[in-house]
């Protein structure tokens, strides 16, 4: 190569320089939006260190009022203490809705207003083609939600943390619909797949209004096809015997009966009917019933029902960016 031939540009740095102006761009003018983001992030947080503070300073009475330790089982929550379980016992349905919100109210919003007042076509008559235009609206919504979102999990983890040091925490099981979400990748899951099919949408339908209903529905489908078969994400323990060794105190508890003596599966919802502690048990003897049995998800299935969730959410999310992308080439090139 002679001295005249020109250096050939650095492939590894040039799409993120190529980057660098349309997301300035873009952060200057909606920084109304960010503003607003990071409120709602200082809020969040407020919310929960007051409730913590407040917590922390009421202590937890006996029956008698004696702040000392009861010595049996008697256990009275102070007012501060159950108004911040209510408060928690929703917050990773909270996180779960924030991060759909972002989707049907930003991620789509940015590209569809874009594509239907026309101001798009400013943007890609400056060298910035379809494909990096739409990419800076895809990082920049994506990145800082999930920044934000992390740090709101790790302050709702913390929250909860207080909460089940005590003994008596009802409504705040790890599996829980308003709880699980929230308190790990999942809501991080969930955001990516809100501003990729908010994106997704926009591309489509190239109206506002239309386009988030559009990724309400979408998301809210997902949101509630999860909820209902999350159970069905990981296999279920199945446990013999009764008392503690059937079911403990931290099991999701999904269905339980007797084996028979061949080893089939009778379910004590066959007998409903019966009516009666005595009831349920003489219909089960009938029906061939010898050993108590539960299927659950114990606690250590946190982790594996979390992230298997998180791989689908990321899965459908990178299937919505790239469909994304396909239709923005197929109509503009």
């Amino acid at each position: 190569m002679s001295t005249l031939t020109p250096p050939k540009p650095d492939t590894v740095t040039a799409a993120p320089a190529a980057l660098r102006g349309p997301v300035r761009v873009l952060l200057r003018v909606h920084r109304k939006t960010l503003f607003a983001g990071a409120a709602l992030l200082v809020i969040g947080i407020g919310i929960v260190v007051a409730h913590r503070v407040w917590m922390a300073s009421s202590k937890v009475l006996c029956a008698d009022g004696d702040t000392t330790t009861c010595g049996d089982d008697v256990y009275v929550s102070s007012y501060a203490h159950t108004s911040t379980e209510t408060f928690l016992a929703d917050g990773g349905g909270a996180l779960l809705l924030l991060a759909g919100l972002i989707g049907v109210f930003v991620a789509g919003p940015l590209i569809a207003r874009e594509l239907e007042s026309g101001t798009f076509r400013l943007a890609w008559a400056q060298s910035v083609s379809p494909a990096r235009w739409l990419a800076a609206r895809l990082a920049v919504p994506a990145a800082l939600t999930v920044i934000g979102l992390t740090v709101l999990v790790v302050v709702y983890r913390w929250g909860l943390w207080a909460l089940r040091a005590g003994p008596y925490n009802p409504g705040l099981r790890w599996f829980a619909d308003g709880v699980f979400p929230g308190t790990g990748p999942a809501v991080l899951g969930y955001a990516l797949l809100a501003v990729a099919v908010g994106a997704l949408c926009a591309v489509l339908v190239r109206r506002t209004l239309l386009s988030m209903s559009l990724s309400a529905l979408v998301l809210g489908a997902v949101g509630i096809g999860l909820s209902t078969w999350r159970y069905l994400l990981w296999p279920a323990v199945l446990r013999q015997g009764e008392g503690p060794k059937l079911l403990r105190d931290s099991d999701w508890f999904l269905e339980g009966g007797m084996l028979t003596a061949s080893g089939s599966k009778v379910y004590w919802r066959d007998c409903y009917h019966a009516g009666s502690e005595d009831g349920y048990e003489a219909c089960m003897r009938d029906r061939g019933g010898v050993t108590p049995f539960a299927e659950v998800h114990p606690a250590s299935h946190y982790w594996p029902l979390q992230l298997v969730e998180t791989g689908i959410l990321i899965a459908l999310a990178a299937l919505a960016v790239f469909a994304a992308f396909r239709v923005l080439r197929r109509l503009h090139g």
